[in-house]
């Protein structure tokens, strides 16, 4: 795995690290994964066990095989004309958070049309993603990809305009580009996140919130999509003003994030917000702990929504969430992939899915 982090992947990334490894070799070891994902074996161990209660494996001893044999020892690749599919490359910026369940989506599909996955993270703080896509293509029986790349990168549009020449179809997911000169669009798979924001904010004006407030936790793709829809559902909501906010929070780890959000609690108490829409969960989490610090009581006093719905229901309050719908992204993306194979002449698709909201605890009706 290339993405290197301070700390060990969560479990639904270390899932999709083993099913992807299972696809693409046949057989995963228990000693090479401890090393490409630094986690304890009793960790690695209680993952593969929970892969098996669902189907997705079949332990052996020192490692795992896929469920359709089970042979503890690895069979010879079979030769690339010989293979029903071959291989689709994926490259997502991220290993950890929100993307393991789109990753989980496409592998479930690629399993069902014959393809195998090869997946490689790059970090967001990558500049250049070219060399790795270099890479990607130049190794084994490499059918297409599928990625979500950098865009706010000096080399945004070089990636991009790279992709159009490579020689291989390509899917972006949860990202919109084009190719110059002609600005023909890419295809691509996304989430409508500004109707996310949309559902939010409808929400917390029917539990009757006149006064409410946007968080953002940085400058993305997402978080602007997300600006874009609020500031529609504001203007239908028929808000002035003065009756809504909206705020750029730095990095969690930062040292001034903590400053930030008392700031934007002071701003929501003095001028009466009762509502607020938080990007994204573990923001959402740590903006409120510091709220019940100052004796902020949620959902009475303030209703908190938080967007991405990755680990929002574990939280007390269990957060009302905006879900994308991840898996079924991730599985779109590879259907995609696999009818421009089948048809290269076809039109460019580009096919958006809608998120919903799931309603829990950390929302109330305004107090009055």
């Amino acid at each position: 795995m290339t993405d290197q982090t301070q700390h060990a992947p969560l479990a639904p990334a270390r899932h999709a690290h083993v099913l992807a490894a299972l696809a693409r070799d046949g057989i995963v070891r228990v000693s090479q994964l401890i090393d490409e994902l630094g986690v304890a074996p009793v960790t690695l161990r209680r993952d593969l066990a929970q892969l098996e209660e669902e189907g997705l494996l079949v332990r052996v001893h020192g490692g795992a095989v896929s469920p359709q044999g089970a042979n503890p020892e690895p069979t010879p690749a079979a030769p690339a004309e010989d293979r029903t599919g071959g291989s689709i490359a994926v490259l997502v910026p991220s290993l950890n958070y929100y993307w393991p369940n789109v990753v989980r989506g496409m592998e479930q599909e690629a399993r069902r049309l014959g393809y195998r996955l090869l997946l490689r993270g790059a970090s967001y703080e990558l500049q250049d993603e070219r060399p790795v896509l270099e890479r990607i293509v130049a190794s084994d029986d490499i059918r297409g990809l599928i990625l979500a790349p950098n865009t706010d990168t000096a080399h945004a549009q070089d990636v991009v305009q790279w992709l159009a020449e490579c020689g291989l179809p390509s899917v972006l997911v949860e990202r919109d580009a084009v190719v110059l000169p002609g600005r023909e669009p890419v295809e691509n798979v996304t989430t409508d996140h500004a109707l996310g924001a949309v559902l939010a904010a409808r929400h917390l004006a029917a539990l009757g919130h006149q006064r409410v407030g946007l968080i953002l936790s940085r400058d993305s793709p997402t978080g602007r999509k997300i600006v874009k829809g609020w500031d529609a559902a504001c203007a239908e909501l028929e808000l002035s003003p003065t009756q809504h906010f909206e705020q750029l929070f730095p990095d969690r780890n930062s040292p001034d994030f903590s400053a930030a959000v008392d700031a934007a609690l002071d701003t929501a108490l003095e001028t009466g917000v009762t509502g607020l829409l938080v990007h994204s969960d573990p923001e959402a989490m740590a903006f409120i702990d510091i709220a019940l610090n100052r004796g902020i009581s949620v959902p009475g006093d303030l209703s908190v929504i938080a967007y991405d719905d990755e680990v929002a229901e574990l939280f007390t309050p269990a957060l009302t969430a905006v879900s994308p719908p991840r898996a079924a992204v991730g599985a779109a993306a590879v259907d995609l992939l696999a009818r421009r194979l089948a048809d290269p002449g076809r039109p460019v698709h580009r096919v958006v899915l809608s998120p919903t909201l799931n309603v829990r605890q950390s929302t109330a009706r305004r107090s009055q």
